[in-house]
């Protein structure tokens, strides 16, 4: 079906606020095609560029992207040193199409422990970035959910044992804003590239009632309409929060 076509099929009153991406396949994508790994990632950088901007002119306010993993760290050296590069190099050049798009770059995760070069570079775009106001986008880069409620677990009991809380009375909303992502609302919709069946340790508290959408294709070759499919496929469902059909009929 034709892009023009997939769009007319999308509400766009009902357009996720929150859209957060797994992007996976880049490896496999390369290896098909008898390519080394990290031609693939660079593939990938054309589909992100591709994705920010076809979702900021849907009208996304937020899109986070899983872009590198604390797991990350144990794939082969030569492989992590070309992403890292990589990443300081994408950041750089899009820099000027943010700022052009009037889209923020945030970012979530371990980034103290990132090379000083991306550290850096990070910074000075969020900086440049930080008055844009028609989409954020958050880069989960040194990210896992494992390590983000660790360290928000930490803080509370630092704050407990220091008398400022009661244990007892700690609740879901003071975990919430101790995460990284606690200026940003929870994803409404959750995309996996290239056919897996798991989260892979990310965003594991923010997805509790977010809609899944899995898709057998690698991020390489996600394009415009596999990306007005996904939400298209969000539309249909019916967002119960734990409540019945009829419960929402009547609210």
């Amino acid at each position: 079906m034709a892009e023009t076509e997939l769009l007319n099929k999308i509400d766009q009153a009902k357009i996720p606020n929150h859209i957060a991406i797994i992007m996976d396949g880049n490896g496999r994508w390369a290896k098909k095609l008898g390519h080394i790994r990290i031609f693939g990632h660079r593939q990938g950088v054309r589909t992100v560029k591709n994705v920010v901007e076809t979702a900021a002119e849907l009208g996304v306010k937020y899109l986070t992207l899983y872009a590198f993993s604390t797991e990350n760290w144990s794939r082969p050296q030569a492989e992590v040193n070309a992403l890292m590069e990589l990443l300081v190099d994408s950041i750089r050049k899009e820099t000027p199409s943010l700022m052009e798009n009037s889209i923020k770059l945030e970012a979530i995760g371990d980034l103290e422990n990132l090379p000083g070069n991306c550290n850096k570079t990070l910074k000075e775009t969020i900086n440049t970035t930080r008055n844009n106001n028609r989409m954020t986008l958050v880069l989960a880069l040194n990210y896992s959910a494992r390590w983000d409620l660790t360290r928000a677990m930490r803080n509370l009991a630092t704050e407990a044992c220091s008398g400022n809380i009661e244990p007892e009375n700690i609740t879901e909303k003071d975990i919430r804003k101790n995460l990284s992502t606690a200026a940003y609302p929870d994803p409404d919709l959750l995309i996996r590239t290239s056919g897996e069946y798991r989260i892979s340790n990310f965003l594991l508290w923010e997805i509790a009632y977010s809609e899944i959408h899995i898709t057998p294709v690698l991020w390489p070759d996600f394009e415009t309409d596999d990306f007005y499919n996904a939400i298209i496929d969000y539309q249909k469902r019916e967002r119960r929060f734990g409540k019945t059909s009829e419960q929402l009929i009547h609210s």
